[in-house]
C-alpha cells in the first residue's frame, strides 16, 4: 500500500470517528447536518472536477472514480460539525475561529497538492479554494444555527479569545504559521 493510500485511509478513519462523535450527541440534528454537508461537498467537488478546475489523478483508494468520495464524505462533514458545535456565539469571534479553520483546510489542500492525489488545473488556484471555503463554511454556520439547537452546541467563550488565553494562542499559531508557509509556497512556485 502506497504512502498516499495510507494517508487517505488514516484521514478517512479519523474523520469518520469524529463524525460519529458528533452524531452520537444528537442523531437527528447532527445526522441531518452530516447528510447535508456530505451531499453538498460531494456535489460541489464533482462539479468542480467536471468543470476542469482540479482533478484527482491518483485516486488510490477509490479506483476509477473521479473523486475520493470517502475522504470528502467524512472530512468535510467532520469540519462542518466541529465548526458549528464549537464556533463562538458572537460574530466578532466567529470570524477568527473560521479564519483558523479555513487556513488549516487550505494547508491540507497544499499538502495534498504536493502528492500525486490532487492536482489544480490552470483555471483554479489556492485563492479560489480559500474564497470558496469561506463561503461554504459560513453558509453552514448559518444553516447549522438553524439545525443544531443552542443546548447541543459548545461555543468557545469570547473570553478564551482574549490576549494570552488558549484560543488566542491557538488562533495566532495557526494563522501565523500558515501565512508564513503560504509565503514560502508563493516564493517556491513563483520563483521556481
Amino acid at each position: 500500500m502506497s504512502m498516499e493510500a495510507i494517508f487517505m485511509l488514516t484521514m478517512i478513519v479519523a474523520a469518520s470517528l469524529g463524525c460519529l462523535f458528533f452524531i452520537r450527541i444528537d442523531f437527528k440534528s447532527y445526522g441531518l447536518l452530516f447528510l447535508i454537508s456530505m451531499v453538498s461537498a460531494n456535489l460541489l467537488c464533482y462539479l468542480f472536477i467536471i468543470s476542469g478546475f482540479y482533478t484527482y489523478p491518483n485516486n488510490v483508494l477509490h479506483g476509477d472514480l473521479r473523486l475520493p468520495y470517502g475522504l470528502i464524505s467524512t472530512l468535510i462533514p467532520f469540519i462542518v460539525m466541529f465548526s458549528v458545535r464549537y464556533s463562538p456565539e458572537k460574530w466578532v469571534w466567529k470570524i477568527p475561529f473560521y479564519w483558523a479553520v479555513i487556513h488549516m483546510g487550505v494547508l491540507g489542500e497544499v499538502i495534498l497538492k504536493g502528492t500525486s492525489i490532487f492536482k489544480f488545473e490552470a483555471e483554479w488556484d489556492l485563492w479560489d479554494s480559500y474564497t470558496l471555503w469561506w463561503i461554504y463554511y459560513l453558509l453552514f454556520e448559518l444553516l447549522g444555527g438553524k439545525i443544531i439547537p443552542a443546548q447541543l452546541r459548545k461555543p468557545i467563550t469570547a473570553d478564551a479569545f482574549r490576549y494570552g488565553r488558549w484560543a488566542w494562542i491557538i488562533f495566532h499559531i495557526i494563522v501565523i504559521v500558515t501565512i508564513f508557509l503560504a509565503g514560502i509556497y508563493v516564493g517556491v512556485t513563483v520563483f521556481a
